[in-house]
């Protein structure tokens, strides 16, 4: 069996690792619909693209906290627990929002096309940090 250890706390095995991503998926897929169908209807409504995209964003965490805690994690919610995700989502924040505004401003990509690259980038980045630090085994 491989074994990952990001550092500091318990080892994280990769049978684990690999067992989690489809139902993270699965729930990040849900907020990722929060996300960019929020950030549709708000650019729709005039709001610009960094604010509904920063907006958006941010309904999404709450959203994929609770999925991700109970059906990837098996934890039960706490105000830690979130403020731990939450976080963590700042970086997926900052990559996320990034590569909106980069592909929108610089590619001249279509806003939700832009959206889109932002939030599957920020999904891997998001589910290593929740992986080796916010719900690695002992937190």
């Amino acid at each position: 069996m491989i074994r990952y250890s990001p550092g500091f706390g318990a080892p994280i095995q990769m049978n684990d690792a690999l067992s989690k991503i489809l139902p993270y998926a699965m729930t990040g897929g849900v907020a990722a619909v929060v996300d960019a169908g929020g950030f549709a209807l708000l650019v729709g409504e005039g709001l610009g693209v960094a604010v509904a995209g920063v907006l958006s964003f941010c309904t999404a965490a709450v959203v994929n906290y609770l999925l991700t805690s109970k059906f990837v994690f098996g934890r039960e919610a706490s105000a830690r627990g979130f403020a731990l995700f939450l976080s963590a989502a700042l970086i997926g924040l900052s990559v996320n929002v990034g590569l909106t505004l980069l592909g929108f401003y610089m590619l001249g990509l279509q806003p939700v096309v832009a959206k889109l690259i932002g939030i599957g980038t920020a999904f891997f980045v998001n589910f290593l940090i929740n992986l080796c630090f916010v719900f690695r085994p002992g937190t």
